[in-house]
C-alpha cells in the first residue's frame, strides 16, 4: 500500500474522472495534503487531536464466550469506542485540520449511515468551520437519531430526493456543491473512493488503525492474525486495518452486503471520479445497491479495493440481510456489545465460515457502534 501513480491510479483503478472547473481545486488539494503529511508539525498535531480527542488509541478486546462457541480466537479492533461512535473521526480530524490549514471556512460532506456525518459536523464544530451534510432521503428516516444529532452540532442537513434517495445520490449532491463553492468549501469525502488524491489521502488517515492494531496482536499474542476482516462498503474502514497487515501473511476478507457488491457482481466503471468496480447494467448503467445497513448502500468500492481483488491480495464475499440480523444479535447476547449494521457483515461471514477458520486468530474491525441502528432493529425483530 504505497503512493498511487501520478495519475491517481492502483493498477487500472482510480484516477481522476472530474469536470474541468475541478481539476484545479483536486490538484490543490493533492499538493495541500502532500505538503502537510511531510509536515511534523502537521502529523504533531493530528497526532494530538485523534490522542486527547477522539480517544486513539483504540483498544482490542477479545471476544472468549463467542470465540469458544465458532472455535477461533476472535479479537475486535474497538473503532467503536472511538469519539462519536465510529473509524469515521480519524479521516474527518484530518481533513479538517487541513482544510484549516488550506484557509476553507465550510466543509460539505455526504453520509449513508450518518457516522461520518455525525463525525464531520463533530469536526467542524471543533475547527470552527461551517458544515453542510447531504444524505439521502431514505437514509434520513432510517438514521434519526443520526441526523437529530448532526444538527444538534450545528450542521445542515439535508435531504436527498433524487434517484435512489440513498448514499450514491447524497455523493453527487455534496460534488454539486463542491462544484459551486470551491473558492471557500472542502468537500470532506467520507471514503477511500472519489477522484485521486481522496482514496490515497483516506487510506492515509485511516492508516492508524492497522498500524495499531498491529502492535497490539503482537504485544498480545506474539503473533499477527491468521485472518483480517471487516466490511466494505466505499471501503475506508477495511483499508485502514488492511494496512497494517498486507505485508504479513494473513488472509484480508472485505465482506459485502449481497445487494451492493461491488466486487463480486461488478465490472470496471467510473463512478464519482473514479474507475473501480461498480455495479451496473449491460447498458453502463448504475445500479442501485440494496443492504439493510445504510452504510453499505453503494453500487461501487473505493479503486484500492478493486486492486486488491484483482491481483488476489484481498477476498471479497458477501453476505445476506438475513445473516446480519443473526449477527448483531449473537454479538449482543455472547459479548455485551451492540456492533453497527455494516459491522454486523464482517461478523456474519465469520459465524459462516467459522468451520474452516478452527482454531485460527481472526481480527475484525469492530469499525461503529450499533446504537443507531437499534430503532431499525426494533421494527425488523418485532
Amino acid at each position: 500500500m504505497s503512493e498511487p501513480s501520478a495519475t491517481g491510479r492502483f493498477g487500472e483503478f482510480g484516477g481522476r474522472f472530474v469536470p474541468e472547473t475541478l481539476v484545479p481545486a483536486c490538484q490543490e488539494l493533492e499538493q495541500a495534503f502532500r505538503d502537510a503529511w511531510d509536515d511534523p508539525i502537521f502529523r504533531g498535531d493530528l497526532a494530538a487531536i485523534l490522542e486527547e480527542y477522539a480517544g486513539r488509541p483504540s483498544i482490542i478486546t477479545e471476544c472468549h464466550q463467542l470465540g469458544a462457541r465458532l472455535g477461533i480466537r476472535l479479537v475486535l479492533k474497538r473503532e467503536d469506542l472511538n469519539h462519536t461512535g465510529s473509524h469515521k473521526i480519524n479521516n474527518v480530524l484530518g481533513q479538517t485540520l487541513l482544510a484549516k490549514r488550506m484557509g476553507k471556512k465550510r466543509i460539505v460532506a455526504e453520509t449513508g449511515a450518518g457516522q461520518h456525518g455525525v463525525a464531520s459536523a463533530t469536526a467542524a464544530a471543533l475547527m470552527g468551520l461551517e458544515c453542510k451534510v447531504y444524505m439521502g432521503a431514505v437514509d434520513v428516516e432510517r438514521q434519526a437519531l443520526n441526523v437529530f444529532r448532526m444538527r444538534l452540532l450545528g450542521a445542515e442537513v439535508e435531504a436527498v430526493h433524487s434517484g435512489s434517495r440513498t448514499l450514491k445520490d447524497a455523493v453527487n449532491e455534496a460534488m454539486r456543491d463542491w462544484v459551486a463553492s470551491v473558492e471557500s468549501t472542502h468537500y470532506c469525502l467520507g471514503s477511500v473512493m472519489g477522484p485521486h488524491p481522496y482514496p490515497w489521502m483516506v487510506r492515509q488517515f485511516h492508516r492508524v488503525i492497522g498500524d495499531e492494531a498491529r502492535e497490539q496482536c503482537r504485544e498480545r499474542f506474539d503473533a499477527d492474525p491468521d485472518v483480517v476482516v471487516a466490511c466494505v462498503g466505499g471501503g475506508s474502514n477495511a483499508i485502514g486495518i488492511f494496512s497494517g497487515f498486507v505485508d504479513t501473511a494473513a488472509r484480508l476478507i472485505g465482506v459485502e452486503p449481497a445487494g451492493g457488491a461491488a466486487v463480486g457482481r461488478g465490472v470496471p466503471g467510473v463512478v464519482h471520479g473514479m474507475r473501480s468496480f461498480l455495479m451496473q447494467d449491460e447498458y453502463g448503467q448504475v445500479q442501485e445497491a440494496h443492504s439493510i445497513s445504510a452504510g453499505l448502500d453503494y453500487p461501487g468500492v473505493g479503486p484500492e479495493h478493486s486492486y486488491l481483488a484483482s491481483i488476489g491480495r484481498a477476498e471479497y464475499p458477501t453476505v445476506t440481510d438475513a445473516e446480519v440480523v443473526d449477527a448483531f444479535q449473537l454479538m449482543a447476547r455472547t459479548e455485551g456489545i451492540i456492533p453497527a449494521l455494516e459491522c454486523a457483515h464482517a461478523l456474519a461471514w465469520i459465524v459462516r465460515e467459522s468451520g474452516s477458520l478452527q482454531g485460527q486468530t481472526v481480527l475484525m474491525n469492530l469499525s461503529g457502534r450499533g446504537d443507531k441502528d437499534v430503532a431499525q432493529m426494533m421494527e425488523i425483530l418485532s
